[in-house]
């Protein structure tokens, strides 16, 4: 019996190892199985576009929808162990498709038996995002893309080994200028994703040739490629104003002396000079641009000052002359010298912000040199090549005072000189008008003006020739003054106030959109709305666009600060166009005709 005991026993504790055996054997097989990938479709995904078609060279989103399976999880893009494998999603199938950004949804963080510390990861059903740029030289037709996503999957107990799971979707390239259309908006709303901000690196290719100049050729050949270029700045339309002032300053008070009028040709010269050297040196040292000083209000109230001080001058309030000393050693001249000089100083800052993408592309290059003794050089010799037809232009005007009968004669010119000044001294100070009252201010000036010189001012009236002068001169003011003042409402592009929140929902339509960067000084910003945006052809081409005007005149608000910064405005007027993926496409710094415009409208999708 108690033989009997000890088999049955003996039995019972074979049986149990046995089963014992067989369970470490079963669960060490389905381990090393499931780490051998034997543990199928643990994960399964699928992939959408937010396009029905795409155009080359343009973004578009992708989200893909990762279904994890029960009881199991994925680590995170950022695991905290470093044992851990993150999940990466990509693309491959087509190097003509690159994935610019990658949104991931947050992540849980849990706890598990095989750690001691909580894990970032994902369970059940995640949707990730990415945004993928295509290129320029696509040819339409359909795509496959192959969508892969790389996870390791773990449970409770156990992490399995790394592997991949991947979908296939067919991405459909049309014509650069096909219609594409948003689709599935459901799933992308819940994607924190948005397209690329609008950047200036492949906007402007001038600034590459400007560069490009300057760092392949000697020192002595960019020079004279910058003097050439600061001549080439007298036939934009910020510095047509120059062009009366210097006859006016210079023809009247110049009394025909050619040494003279060389000299004070001279500091003109040398004063603008000044001006763009500290242009050039501050960008160098600041890194950043200084086309913006007609943006500030005090600027623009010393320039104001500067024209009435001017102006004054030429009716003989009082008289600019140089200490006794110096006139001295200058051979006894008596006036006009620091005022031609302080003339040049003016001009400079005068046509600083929107003589063109020459001197854009001159600032950004001298910018990220960081180099002030080369960028005292190059703005120097910017400001002698724009200043030397002035150099001409002054003795040219003084000219006319050898003319017969000076005397009265002299003085009578002087007058209308000043009158012109003091015109250019309000034109500068509308800005700083309020609106229902600005558009008055000139032409009223104007007609008071022309009376005056017409019926007040009696000098040199004897003289027949100058006064047929005086009457025509007078009835010119009065006539462009009237014509100011008729109401012309010519119908334009349909302009809306620029807004953060108006560009985000163009963008979010997929409109292509038109922003003008502008400012009430600026005498491009005006022949662009006169001519250029008023043309039936731009106005038609602009109906496929959201079209915003942005005020640039008042930079001391923290708004315009910031919209300068955010856009890199260098000066006005500035458009930039912006595609239907919110990419900028081109950026027009200057006055462009109505043809050109038309053009780079008809170009954009």
């Amino acid at each position: 019996m108690e033989k009997s005991d000890q088999t049955k026993g003996r039995m019972n504790f074979t049986i149990k190892l046995i089963l014992a055996i067989t369970t470490v054997v079963f669960l060490s097989s389905n381990l090393i199985f499931a780490q051998l990938g034997g543990e199928k479709d643990i994960v399964k995904i699928k992939s959408y576009q937010s396009m029905d078609k795409v155009v080359p060279g343009s973004e578009f989103k992708i989200a893909v929808q990762a279904n994890i399976k029960n009881g199991w999880h994925i680590n995170s893009d950022k695991p905290k162990d470093e044992f851990l494998i993150p999940t990466e999603l990509s693309i491959s199938g087509d190097t003509n498709f690159t994935i610019e950004n990658i949104s991931y949804p947050e992540p849980q963080q849990l706890k598990f038996a095989f750690s001691d510390n909580k894990l970032s990861v994902w369970e059940g059903e995640v949707l990730f995002g990415a945004l993928v740029k295509t290129t320029k030289n696509l040819s339409p037709g359909d795509y496959p893309v192959i969508v892969k996503l790389d996870y390791q999957s773990c449970n409770n107990m156990t992490c399995l080994a790394p592997t991949s799971v991947e979908d296939t979707m067919h991405v459909i390239i049309a014509e650069k200028n096909a219609a594409v259309n948003e689709i599935n908006p459901a799933i992308f709303q819940k994607v924190n994703l948005s397209y690329t901000a609008p950047t200036i690196s492949n906007a402007d290719k001038s600034d590459d040739v400007i560069s490009s100049a300057l760092k392949n050729n000697g020192l002595l050949i960019g020079l004279l490629f910058v003097f050439i270029g600061g001549l080439a700045l007298n036939l934009t339309p910020c510095v047509y104003p120059l062009i009366p002032i210097t006859i006016g300053f210079f023809g009247g008070q110049s009394e025909g002396r050619t040494s003279r009028l060389i000299l004070m040709g001279l500091l003109f010269v040398i004063g603008l000079s000044v001006t763009y050297s500290v242009i050039g040196v501050v960008t160098a040292l600041s890194g950043s641009v200084f086309g913006s000083l007609m943006q500030n209000t005090y600027v623009i109230l010393a320039i104001v000052v500067i024209f009435v001080v001017l102006s004054l001058s030429m009716f003989g309030v009082y008289e600019i002359a140089v200490p006794s000393g110096l006139m001295a050693k200058a051979g006894g001249a008596k006036s006009g010298y620091y005022g031609a000089f302080f003339m040049g100083l003016t001009m400079g800052i005068v046509a600083a912000p929107c003589i063109g993408p020459f001197v854009l592309g001159l600032v950004t290059f001298v910018a990220a040199k960081g180099d002030p003794f080369f960028g005292f050089l190059l703005f120097f010799v910017l400001a002698l090549g724009l200043g030397f037809p002035y150099l001409l232009l002054a003795i040219f005007s003084g000219k006319i005072k050898a003319l017969p009968r000076a005397g009265e004669w002299m003085d009578a010119v002087k007058h209308i000189f000043g009158f012109i000044l003091l015109g250019m001294a309000f034109y500068f100070l509308l800005p700083l008008i309020p609106k229902p009252y600005s558009s008055y201010i000139l032409p009223v000036y104007m007609i008071i003006a022309a009376l005056y010189i017409l019926f007040v001012d009696k000098l040199s009236n004897n003289v027949r020739g100058f006064r047929i002068f005086k009457t025509a001169f007078s009835i010119i003011l009065v006539a462009v003054a009237v014509w100011m003042l008729i109401p012309n409402e010519k119908t334009t592009i349909k302009w809306q106030p620029y807004s953060k929140e108006s560009i985000t929902s163009s963008q979010q339509t997929n409109n292509a959109v038109i922003i003008d960067f502008y400012a009430d000084w600026c005498i491009p910003c005006k022949e662009l709305d006169a001519s250029t945006f008023t043309d039936p052809k731009v106005i038609k081409e602009s109906e496929r666009f959201h079209s915003y005007k942005a005020n640039m005149t008042k930079s001391l608000s923290p708004a315009v600060e910031s919209l300068r910064d955010q856009y890199k405005i260098v000066g006005v007027p500035t458009v930039l166009i912006l595609n239907s993926q919110g990419k900028e496409v081109k950026r027009i710094t200057g006055y462009v005709n109505a043809k050109e415009f038309y053009n780079i409208l008809s170009t954009v999708n």
